[in-house]
């Protein structure tokens, strides 16, 4: 089974290419991300909690490893990590329940499962 930690590890370093073939890029997106995620009327966790809900509706892998390290790194427990997993399902129904259980893989891997 693949880890999902290495794959997104492994995909980030194509979007560095992309950054550094097009620094525009690169440098406006972390600029707006580093904005972004800032405290705000929503905690930095709780708008990785809302990415992580995202990242299951919309199918993106690379997201959803990314988000959900962000948010453990920030404090979010499991449960809250899995109730918006659920949120996320309950939106998308039976197709998104897979990107569901990869949140849980992600968990595994930083042993916070």
């Amino acid at each position: 089974m693949e880890k999902l930690l290495e794959n997104s590890a492994e995909i980030q370093k194509y979007k560095n290419m992309v950054f550094e073939a097009s620094p525009v890029i690169g440098t406006t997106h972390q600029i707006f991300c580093d904005e972004l995620y800032k405290d705000g009327v929503l905690s930095g966790k709780m708008k990785r909690i809302v990415g992580i809900a995202v990242a299951i509706r919309t199918g993106s892998l690379s997201c959803l490893v990314n988000q959900t390290k962000n948010a453990v790194e920030l404090g979010a427990t499991k449960e809250e990590i899995m109730e918006a997993a659920a949120v996320a399902i309950a939106m998308g129904g039976k197709s998104t329940i897979e990107y569901g259980a990869r949140v849980i893989r992600v968990l595994e891997e930083l042993e916070k499962w």
